[in-house]
């Protein structure tokens, strides 16, 4: 394991050791798992928009989408439990 300075504000610093003690960890544990945390959901966030982004790509190219009214009426009724059939893409270029 490697070695890091990480230098905090004074405020940021007694915010840390309030919450790892709330905790029950040392303020470099509290530290870390935050780091690692925040490294995670910013991977997620960087494929989520990768995701949109081929998706994107794919509606323009192959100029299909779904109505949202129609997404809509599918998920409602699912969520009661019928059985619907699935919105079919359609194109929407004119």
């Amino acid at each position: 394991m490697s070695t890091t300075s990480l230098k905090l504000p004074d405020d940021v610093k007694q915010l840390a050791a309030a919450a790892a003690k709330q905790q029950g960890v040392t303020p470099h544990a509290f530290m870390v798992d935050a780091i690692r945390t925040a490294a995670a959901h910013a991977e997620r966030r960087a494929q989520f928009v990768a995701d949109a982004v081929a998706s994107r790509e794919e509606a323009v190219k192959s100029g299909k989408g779904y109505a949202a009214e129609e997404v809509h009426a599918y998920l409602r009724a699912r969520v009661k439990g019928k059985p619907v059939p699935k919105p079919r893409a359609k194109s929407w270029r004119g």
